[in-house]
């Protein structure tokens, strides 16, 4: 019980700079504003913010709240992220809150998890790995990875398996090398349950949470 309390957020991570948190605490983004900033997102996260290439997130019904975060960290350089070079850099937290606001309040499409990896992805996601001190991804992303919007916890559910793998190998990677995902806290929660996960427990794990709903 107590790893399942210990959990933060398993796939993109808990805040790590105060005047990102800040921001993100004070703004209120505005739907229909953000569908007119949000255009040129479409050409690869869809329209609607569900993206249909696997290496580009889903981010609708992702949480406003972590969305705003995550593209702030994008904008100033904290989560350097290629194909997002330019995009944000001169938007103002207003226009991400915005932006964020509109893909949050957009329903996400599900993917069809491989069945071959459920088994072991729903034990990872369920238990956590205990002999290697990896917590239960239910605990901070609830039972059909729907996320925690008020906490900054991201909705899990639906998204594409393949962009969940590569996250948790650069958290993974960010455990030891500053070169890979970084943005969970000081803490390194994220970082923290990444490494103590297989190449496998990645891969069934990503493909799970792609099935829920």
């Amino acid at each position: 019980m107590k790893k399942l309390l210990i959990l933060g957020a398993f796939i993109f991570g808990a805040a790590s700079s105060t005047v990102s948190v800040q921001a993100a605490d004070i703004l209120k983004g505005d739907p229909a504003a953000g569908e007119q900033k949000a255009v040129a997102c479409g050409a690869c996260h869809g329209a609607d913010g569900n993206s249909m290439v696997p290496m580009f997130p889903k981010l609708a019904g992702l949480g406003e709240k972590y969305l705003l975060q995550q593209t702030q960290y994008i904008r100033d350089g904290l989560r350097p992220v290629a194909q997002m070079a330019g995009q944000v850099d001169n938007m103002s937290d207003q226009d991400l809150a915005d932006i964020a606001a509109y893909f949050s309040s957009k329903p996400r499409s599900v993917e069809k998890a491989d069945p071959a990896l459920i088994a072991l992805g729903e034990k990872v996601y369920r238990a956590g790995v205990a002999d290697r001190n990896v917590a239960a991804c239910i605990a901070c992303h609830g039972a059909r990875g729907a996320g925690n919007a008020p906490a900054g916890f991201p909705a899990l559910g639906g998204q594409h398996a393949d962009y969940v793998a590569t996250q948790l190998k650069a958290y993974r990677k960010g455990y030891e090398d500053p070169t890979g995902r970084v943005t969970d806290g000081d803490i390194k929660i994220m970082r923290s349950n990444a490494f103590g996960l297989s190449d496998m427990e990645i891969q069934a794990v990503s493909a799970y949470v792609s099935g829920l709903q």
